[in-house]
């Protein structure tokens, strides 16, 4: 086993600075500007959420999205691939994870699906099956 050398002063200061200021740390919570731009379209991460906070979060992201006249949705859910769901006996296996379940949060919600023209698995350049491409109506 290799013991981990202790840090120096200078180490130490340069670290307590940089946490201070992050300013190279990706806060995917507060990324709602242009630059998520490509073609009109929105990119967001659901990676950890629980299924409630990720429903929420994606009608959330849908209104806004509206709001600004995004073409495009790509919401990257993961393949459910390392979910702890093989743990619980009453949970679905294909259901459970957020690539089945927020689209079909989406259809059932009357309000989201005026907005929608499609929900479909992205490209594999865009995530393939580890994400949905939502595309939206123009209003």
């Amino acid at each position: 086993m290799i013991k981990k050398k202790d840090l120096d002063q200078d180490n130490i200061k340069a670290w307590k600075e940089y946490i201070k200021n992050p300013s190279d740390i990706y806060d995917k919570d507060k990324n709602y500007s242009r630059k998520n731009d490509k073609k009109g379209r929105f990119k967001y991460d659901l990676h950890g959420y629980t299924l409630d906070d990720a429903n929420n979060k994606v009608k959330e992201i849908i209104l806004l999205c509206k709001e600004k006249n995004y073409k495009e949705i790509l919401l990257i859910t993961g393949k459910g691939l390392h979910s702890k769901i093989d743990n619980d006996i009453y949970a679905s296996k294909d259901l459970g994870t957020l690539r089945y379940s927020v689209p079909a949060f989406i259809k059932s919600d009357r309000e989201l699906n005026n907005f929608i023209i499609s929900i479909n698995e992205a490209e594999i350049k865009d995530g393939g099956a580890g994400a949905i491409l939502i595309k939206l109506k123009n209003l």
